[in-house]
């Protein structure tokens, strides 16, 4: 077991940026990257870090402009992909499986659709599809007092929240490896349609539901284990064809406009 501490984050120089992770597990066990929310960071990840650490060696990023990664003012989904495949080169890891939440998930599906060889299996949670959001949401108000993100990343993933690139919608389908999807259930601030949506886009993707809201993995971690830990141990157990759907819930309504966590 590496002995450096899981809460002190260590940094590497990627895409031009500095990137703060944390690690845990085994250095010889199976790579997994955490990918978290908007407005969140790596340390999110700690009511479900140790039981993923057992059998898994866990990378937990910062994303650009979160936590202590650097905040460069210039953001987008594509940028953030970008930092993270030369985060994984830096690592020189070649091969990994990937758990991503709301934000987190689309940077992991444009990932996967853009190196589809570089992401073993993925799981999403609660991660809404792609889709231009109808009506539009209004851009959110800055909390007050300091925070752990940079607002102008809010401001900036925002706009495409609204009115996404439709080439990331279309080429969802190019995503052929095993995906788990968890829906928070109808407490969750986002539209449980477009979670399913996406999971039927998804080819083979099984889509479970967690009620739970948003945060599935901070408010029922036990519940989430139980989906997440069998999958990573058996990715290659997935079924072709239409999203499986285990545990349907009543549909919520479109995500809230304050920044975080999404």
């Amino acid at each position: 077991m590496d002995q450096h501490p899981a809460d002190q984050p260590r940094t590497l120089r990627a895409h031009g940026i500095t990137l703060a992770y944390r690690v845990a597990g085994p250095e010889d066990a199976p790579p997994l990257l955490l990918l978290h929310a908007r407005g969140e960071g790596g340390t999110d990840w700690q009511p479900v870090l140790g039981p993923l650490a057992h059998r898994h060696r866990v990378y937990a990023l910062d994303l650009r402009g979160h936590g202590a990664s650097t905040w460069p003012g210039q953001y987008s989904y594509e940028l953030m992909r970008d930092d993270v495949h030369a985060f994984l080169g830096a690592l020189g890891l070649t091969r990994v499986d990937v758990l991503a939440h709301s934000m987190g998930g689309l940077v992991a599906c444009l990932l996967a659709q853009d190196r589809p060889r570089l992401v073993r299996s993925l799981v999403l949670e609660d991660v809404p599809a792609p889709l231009p959001l109808d009506p539009p949401r209004p851009p959110p108000a800055r909390p007050e007092g300091p925070l752990t993100f940079d607002w102008r990343m809010v401001l900036a993933t925002e706009r495409p929240r609204n009115q996404p690139d439709p080439a990331w919608w279309r080429r969802m389908d190019r995503i052929d490896l095993p995906v788990l999807a968890i829906a928070g259930g109808p407490d969750s601030v986002v539209d449980q349609v477009s979670v399913a949506a996406l999971a039927e886009r998804i080819p083979g993707a099984r889509l479970v539901t967690v009620d739970a809201g948003h945060l599935v993995h901070a408010t029922r971690p036990d519940a989430f284990l139980a989906h997440v830990l069998p999958f990573l141990d058996t990715p290659g157990g997935r079924v072709r064809g239409r999203a499986q759907e285990e545990n349907p819930s009543r549909h919520g309504p479109f995500g809230s406009p304050l920044p975080g966590p999404r």
